[in-house]
């Protein structure tokens, strides 16, 4: 039985009853993969759900497109981007810019997730990529942020690298879908990276992140099979293995005979 994509009414009636599950993907395949794993929300580049296969892949995931605010512009700049993802079959949109541009969405009727905590685009402002609201200052700066989402009508919000009692305590005490990484389950939805949890990050790999496969070893062990084919075939085209006579196409004797006769070859 296929399942139903949920709108925001049914997040936000699941509110404190269970916790979701969010993946952020780049590729058809993560998405088709998350599909069918039951995940229930993914957040995905623009161009991924700009393209018209998308939702055949992955039709009852709640999907978030975003990119840094830098990338796109003014407020009527975010308007445009957002009417063309939704009119693509966004059900929301992800919006690290400021106040004034998430109202301006809200006020359109456009799904907008924000983001609070540890906001890479705007690390440099929290000390960097780091915890953010281990002090009752810098908690209630967080608090803070929420409820000027909540102001400017956002739905919901990524809580990013939060002490979990500060996660749990905002949750209960907003309206917004609270998206948690790496802040706990006090959250509305656990939010992760399809790249950490396939192995397939070669970096630095956060606190929060749990691998689940190694991809990056099968991608070193593929990488090996090419080479190993490439050089296979380099010897044989040296040595004349390649190709064979099963690889081409011989002309029947008559006719050969009759082509060397017109290009003069006695």
């Amino acid at each position: 039985m296929s399942r139903k994509r949920p709108t925001i009414a049914d997040l936000r009636a699941i509110k404190g009853k269970r916790q979701l599950t969010m993946l952020r993907v780049l590729t058809m395949d993560e998405a088709e993969a998350a599909e069918r794993a039951g995940v229930d929300i993914v957040s995905v580049p623009p161009e991924l759900v700009l393209n018209p296969e998308y939702r055949d892949a992955a039709p009852s995931l709640f999907t978030m497109p975003g990119d840094n605010f830098y990338e796109i512009g003014t407020s009527d700049d975010f308007v445009r981007w957002a009417f063309r993802l939704y009119k693509a079959g966004a059900d929301a949109v992800y919006c690290s810019a400021g106040y004034a541009t998430i109202k301006r969405m809200a006020d359109d009727a456009i799904p907008v997730i924000g983001h609070v905590g540890l906001i890479p685009s705007r690390a440099t402002w929290t000390g960097g990529f780091k915890a953010v609201g281990k002090t009752a200052d810098t908690a209630m700066q967080i608090f803070e942020a929420v409820k000027q989402l909540e102001i400017a009508g956002a739905v919901g919000a990524e809580i990013e690298v939060v002490p979990v009692e500060v996660a749990k305590a905002i949750s209960e005490r907003t309206s917004l879908i609270m998206l948690s990484m790496g802040a706990g389950t006090g959250c509305d939805a656990q939010y992760l990276f399809a790249d950490d949890i396939l192995g397939q990050n070669r970096g630095h790999m956060p606190r929060h992140s749990k691998v689940y496969r190694n991809f990056a070893a099968e991608y070193d062990r593929l990488q090996a099979e090419r080479v190993a084919a490439f050089s296979e075939y380099v010897a044989d085209v040296n040595s004349g293995a390649y190709p064979e006579d099963r690889h081409i196409v011989h002309m029947d004797p008559n006719e050969l005979s009759l082509f060397m006769k017109k290009v003069g070859a006695g």
